[in-house]
Parts: structure tokens; sequence; C-alpha cells
């Protein structure tokens, strides 16, 4: 096809597209690859016209096209069930207690009860506790035995004030091994899930009043 040939074609494919919606629009829908391929048979020059190897390529192009838009809308189905399902499978939560991967806990009763897993035996385990504002209220020590180990703060921060119940307070844990390696694997929390938000694509419970991902549920312990 000569240059000519294809000015024109897109030409008159602007113009059909213009003529049909005043929107712009950068998506390529199955109708506008359709008319680019009429408009390129049309408008070619009889004396050079596309040979038949490129004319087999371009319609099956158009029908590659095609079938990627259908596995494209299939997947956003899917996609969309699997979220419902999720939801769906994330309300049974609701009541119980749970072990979840997570640094922040509310305080509660005048406590807060963490966790947190070594890959191996820890020689040096320090823990510090945060609040919402980023401000370290307590700094300890913590068991170093391999696997899991539990930490219960009694609320009080570092001068010994008891701290008011409902804040948020996040663990940090660092656990080396006798040649100062880290061994901490991750941080976890345990709590009543007492709800669901489902306002992003990924479901979270709510645990203790914090957000907890669905998809970092260790456990239901009752």
């Amino acid at each position: 096809m000569t240059v000519s040939a294809v000015s024109s074609a897109t030409t008159a494919t602007t113009t059909t597209s213009s003529s049909s919606s005043t929107s712009s629009n950068s998506t390529l829908t199955s109708s506008d690859f359709l008319s680019i391929l009429v408009s390129e048979l049309q408008n070619q020059n009889p004396l050079d016209a596309t040979s038949t190897t490129d004319l087999v390529n371009q319609l099956t192009s158009y029908a590659n096209f095609t079938s990627q838009q259908s596995i494209n809308s299939n997947l956003s189905s899917l996609a969309s069930s699997f979220s419902s399902l999720v939801t769906l499978n994330s309300v049974n939560y609701i009541g119980h207690t749970v072990e979840a991967k997570s640094d922040t806990a509310t305080l509660t009763n005048g406590s807060a009860t963490y966790g947190y897993s070594l890959s191996s035996t820890a020689s040096d385990v320090s823990i510090s506790i945060s609040d919402s504002s980023g401000n370290v209220v307590y700094t300890g020590t913590g068991t170093g035995n391999s696997g899991s180990n539990s930490f219960t703060w009694d609320g009080k921060d570092s001068s010994g004030n008891q701290l008011s119940d409902g804040g948020q307070y996040t663990i940090a844990v660092t656990a080396t091994d006798s040649a100062g390696n880290s061994v901490l694997n991750y941080t976890t929390v345990t709590g009543t899930v007492t709800g669901i938000d489902t306002s992003t694509s990924t479901p979270s419970l709510t645990v203790n009043g914090v957000a907890v991902s669905a998809a970092n549920i260790l456990g239901v312990t009752s």
C-alpha cells in the first residue's frame, strides 16, 4: 500500500470515528479495527495491492484482538466474583478470635498482647512500643525461642505511667543470633474480629479496632 493510501485510510477512519462520537476515547474497539481494515482495502493502490500474506496476517491480528478482548472481559468478571467470595468468607471471622500478621494493637483493659516468630533461637531480643504519633513509649526485652513467642505489654510507659485504653500502639522487634544476624520472621497480634471493611479491592478485618488484611490471618483461636 502507498503512503497516500494509508493516509486516505486513516482519514476515512478518523472521519467515521468522529461522526459516531464526539468524546475522546483512546481505546481501540473491534469496530474501529474492522473499519481500519476495510478502509485499507478500499483505498489501496491497485498497482501495489496488499499481498495475500499481509492480508492474512491482518485478519489473524483482528481475530487475536477480539479474542484478547473476550479474555480481558472474562478475567474482570472472575476478579469480581473472587472479591465477592473473599468478602463472603471474611464474614465468617466476625466474633472469632484470630491471630494475624500485624504490628499494631489497641490497648484494652490496660494491656496489649503481641506475638513474633523467629527463624532460629535469638541471643538478643529488643522490643519497643510506639504510640500512633510514632513516639516510643516503652522499651524492653523479649524471649528468643525459635518459632512463636508472645509479649504482653502492661500498658505502662517507660516511666511507669499507665496509659489510657483505646490508643493504638505498634510493636517493633529486633532479634539477632549470636553472630548478629536478624532471625525475625514477622510480628503478630491476637484479637476478636468485630467487622469487615470492603472499601478497597482487598477486604480487611477489624481486629480490636485495627484493620488487618484477610490474607494475613494465620489462624482462628476461638
